[in-house]
């Protein structure tokens, strides 16, 4: 069914548009602010709406395509009748969950706001609505997907039903609230509703967990588990679509698209090229040149796309080649490439870093100064492994010249000054972090459509839709694991965990060693973003039990989760790096262990000696 004539291309064409008007806005508030010494009137409100709606309508097109972050590593050893299971248990769960979503964001839609509420001009009703109807397109998308067969029919019967048993409550809430007598059958069957979620509660999130392991989209699992927690504990489960709400419309989450658009920019156009002449002229002559040409490359690609496949995806094939040319062997260029495939997340404008700040509430400008130098340790790290490889396996240098150096600098000047101009534009406050988006996004299509002409502004559409997957992807999860976020404040489970460590472990050296191990444990099974909602709420007081320095603990979690990519059995880039080289994953799982293994060192360290993290004026 998934043929390009029965694409769902009205969701695409609006949120390509959508993308593009997010960078519109903010850069059109810098102009009037200006000009006219004063903002454009709704135009925040617009763009915090613009990111709610563009997170569900490409979670539909997600849905359509298969597309939705999930854990597939199980799914490789099924049978096919096995595969055929997991994909109906998929099928249910995320209708299941997208049906109560649906029906509590209805319920939200009417309880939470008046018929007088604006965004800007606009009725907040009207622009909220997206949230019933997203996610009953997600339903829609993923009923299509796939051809029916008698698993996904049954799947489909059992997910409505069981949508509608679990959101009688907020149901029978929303009657009441219109009507003044409600009967009282309707009463009885909200508490057996309630009822039977608890009593079930154990088997329910077993059954989800599971479904998460067999493939099932992470949102879905993560919403379900929330949601399920949330009306078992009698707490009004209309709340999930409020906090869902609150999440994705925050100041500065509209960064988070602005950034990743400005990478795809990147990478679409011949930006890599230029980069990896002008880092092989400057560092090519080195005995490890092309090496360290290869890391920094990769960590500048990582910065501005916050995904580290996509770096893998969009240059790892460019850089495996020219590693290849320069007599780099196949096991330790595959290794390199994995690694250095997330390298980049703790320099600024890394949207991990954004998204930890907002979460932790934290100064994001403290965030960004205290991983310079632990990400300049990491970088140094995988050049030391170039340096030892050089010095047993002698390579051919490249020949350089000052008028290569210059020729190749001139040609790629413009995309180095990018992170520049970001970093002057956020930290001088002339921009706030969601207008320095904007900027990024403005300078790099001055750059690559006007100035290198290398890519026409037709070509937006195309980059816009290439983008709106990862994006929807990301906040999607952001948002469910916000709800999951909320119960566990809400029931003071991270005092609680916090309380026993302080019980059981009085050595600051031994909880930070139990911090690490469970950090890479975390990084290695859950998305960065899914585990920075779920998992620093019960970190934070953690810290301040053993006074340790907020920002650092940041770096400390974003360090390990950094990490977290490249640890087997299931770290992310393994998987990405073994599709995008054709290796097979036991020999990825040997090219990486070498740069996991010092790269650990260096998180130990960066662990361990907090002056890295705090030297360059972070309190």
């Amino acid at each position: 069914m998934s043929t390009e004539r029965n694409k769902p291309l009205f969701e695409i064409y609006i949120s390509a548009f959508l993308i593009v008007l997010l960078a519109g806005i903010p850069t059109a508030e810098i102009l009037v602010r200006k000009l006219l010494g004063t903002g454009l009137k709704g135009g925040y409100d617009y763009t915090r709406h613009i990111v709610l709606w563009l997170t569900l309508l490409g979670a539909s097109v997600n849905s359509f395509t298969d597309r939705h972050m999930k854990i597939e590593f199980c799914t490789k050893f099924l049978s096919e009748k096995g595969k055929k299971f997991a994909d109906s248990l998929s099928l249910f769960v995320v209708v299941l969950v997208s049906g109560a979503f649906f029906i509590v964001s209805a319920v939200f839609l009417k309880m939470g706001f008046t018929a007088d509420d604006k965004v800007g001009i606009i009725s907040q009703r009207l622009v909220t609505v997206i949230m019933p109807a997203g996610f009953l397109l997600i339903i829609i998308r993923e009923i299509q997907r796939k051809a029916f067969s008698k698993g996904r029919i049954i799947a489909l019967f059992l997910g409505v039903a069981a949508a509608l048993w679990v959101s009688v409550s907020p149901l029978v809430n929303c009657i009441s609230d219109i009507a003044s007598d409600v009967p009282e059958w309707c009463w009885v069957l909200s508490d057996s509703s309630v009822a039977s979620i608890g009593a079930i509660k154990i088997p329910l999130l077993f059954l989800l967990i599971a479904s998460g392991v067999l493939g099932a989209p992470i949102f879905a699992v993560l919403g379900g588990i929330a949601y399920m927690l949330i009306s078992a504990s009698g707490t009004y489960a209309e709340i999930s679509a409020n906090e869902f709400y609150t999440m994705l419309i925050g100041n500065t989450v509209p960064a988070i698209p602005l950034f990743t658009l400005t990478g795809f920019i990147l990478s679409e156009s011949k930006a890599g090229d230029r980069l990896i002449r002008t880092f092989n002229a400057f560092f090519g002559w080195l005995p490890a040149g092309i090496i360290i040409a290869t890391v920094i490359i990769c960590a500048f690609f990582t910065v501005f796309t916050g995904a580290s496949g996509v770096t893998i995806l969009a240059i790892g094939g460019l850089l495996s080649a020219i590693l290849e040319k320069n007599g780099i062997e196949e096991r330790y260029r595959n290794g390199l490439l994995c690694s250095a495939g997330s390298i980049g997340l703790l320099f600024p404008p890394s949207l991990p870093m954004i998204l930890y700040g907002i979460i932790a509430q934290l100064d994001i400008k403290a965030m960004f100064l205290g991983g310079i130098i632990p990400g300049l340790l990491l970088v140094l790290s995988l050049i030391i492994t170039g340096v030892i490889y050089i010095s047993k396996h002698p390579v051919k240098r490249s020949r350089t010249s000052v008028s290569e150096c210059v020729s190749s600098f001139k040609g790629s000047f413009w995309e180095i000054m990018l992170p520049f101009i970001i970093i002057f534009s956020y930290f001088s406050g002339l921009t706030t972090l969601v207008e320095t988006g904007a900027v990024a996004v403005l300078y790099t299509m001055l750059v690559e459509f006007v100035i290198k002409r290398e890519l026409h502004f037709k070509d937006m559409f195309t980059i816009a839709r290439k983008s709106v997957p990862i994006i929807a992807g990301i906040l999607i999860i952001l948002g469910m694991a916000k709800v999951l976020s909320y119960y566990m404040i809400d029931e003071m489970i991270p005092q609680r965990f916090a309380d026993w460590i302080a019980l059981h472990i009085h050595s600051k050296i031994l909880f930070l060693f139990l911090l690490n191990i469970a950090l890479l444990l975390v990084g290695c099974f859950m998305d960065i973003y899914s585990a920075i909602m779920v998992v620093v709420p019960l970190i934070i007081p953690l810290g301040e039990i053993f006074g340790i320095n907020p920002i650092h603990l940041g770096i400390i979690f974003l360090a390990n989760l950094e990490l977290g990519y490249i640890t087997p059995p299931v770290g992310l880039n393994l998987f990405l790096a073994s599709y995008r080289f054709n290796v097979p994953l036991d020999k990825m799982y040997r090219a990486a262990f070498p740069f996991f293994l010092i790269m650990l060192l260096t998180v130990f360290i960066i662990t361990y000696v907090p002056g890295f993290t705090v030297c360059l004026g972070t309190r």
